[in-house]
């Protein structure tokens, strides 16, 4: 009886001093996140005493630890997104607006020649256009990225789509003295997609790369057994590396000195449309020449 007496007492010795280790640990633990509630600190919460349910709780707070700093940083790069993008697009519209006030002044002189009068009346008309343009383009991408935006996902035929498009091109083709080089398989390539916003992107894409191309352009579809692709690749011989992590985002121009040229939303606003389609856009450079690829994976029609 003695004995088991004995080994009674140290039974309930070790419980009361594991008791006493958990509540000392629980208190340090609870220190650790009061510091961080008050900013004090940063770190993750860390364990001098080991209890299997314990680091299974610390584990639980480092996890939401660790969502909480990716949603801290998404949200600072949300805001940074949207203040560069509300001062690119102010720029934007003061550029045409302060020319075309300006001109206005200059066309209220009654000195001026028959000649000069219709040169100003181009340049405001122009400038006129470019906000039309700027603010189509704006409000379509906040359209498209809203939640509520819905596409018509259909069975379609990609060959005659594209070859729809390239031809409403010939005449932008013509002036820059290109002729596209189409590589198309014969074979009947569909996707489960939106006829309209395929369309969309692809005069993005081709819009984009006549602004840009020094040289002839790309365009080849092709279908594998694991995707459906379309690419357009153009000579960029200014275009550098870096420049491939920005090309999407909004208002983004590689080529400053053609800063004039669009808004630097028609990427932007391919690329959303592609998402939506469960498809992707990507760039890349390959050899001096951007390449933009649109994919579908099969597994998703």
């Amino acid at each position: 009886m003695m004995y088991v007496a004995i080994f009674s007492v140290f039974i309930a010795l070790f419980i009361l001093c594991r008791f006493i280790f958990l509540k000392k640990e629980i208190r340090r633990v609870n220190k650790q996140l009061q510091k961080r509630h008050q900013n004090k600190t940063d770190k993750k919460i860390s364990l001098a005493f080991f209890d299997k349910d314990l680091e299974k709780l610390a584990n639980e707070i480092n996890l939401q630890i660790d969502e909480t700093r990716h949603a801290t940083a998404q949200k600072r790069r949300t805001e940074n997104e949207l203040k560069q993008a509300v001062s690119n697009i102010s720029h934007d519209i003061r550029t045409p607006m302060t020319s075309i006030l300006g001109y206005i002044q200059f066309l209220e002189d009654d000195a001026l020649t028959h000649d000069q009068r219709q040169e100003y009346v181009l340049i405001v008309k122009n400038g006129a256009l470019r906000l039309k343009v700027l603010l189509e383009d704006f409000f379509e991408l906040s359209v498209i990225e809203s939640a509520d935006y819905s596409l018509k996902i259909e069975s379609i035929s990609l060959n005659d789509l594209i070859m729809e498009v390239l031809v409403s091109f010939y005449e932008a083709f013509n002036q820059k003295h290109i002729e596209p080089d189409v590589h198309i398989s014969e074979d009947d390539i569909r996707v489960k997609a939106d006829s309209s916003a395929v369309k969309r992107v692809m005069e993005n894409l081709i819009t984009n790369a006549l602004k840009h191309s020094t040289g002839d352009v790309t365009v080849a579809l092709k279908n594998t057994p694991d995707f459906v692709e379309l690419t357009v690749r153009n000579p960029a011989p200014q275009l550098k590396e870096e420049d491939l992590f920005h090309l999407f985002d909004r208002f983004y121009k590689a080529d400053q000195a053609r800063k004039g040229k669009g808004t630097g939303l028609g990427l932007s606003i391919a690329k959303s449309l592609m998402e939506k389609m469960n498809g992707s856009l990507s760039a890349e450079l390959d050899k001096g020449q951007l390449v933009m690829r649109c994919r579908w994976e099969t597994g998703s029609q």
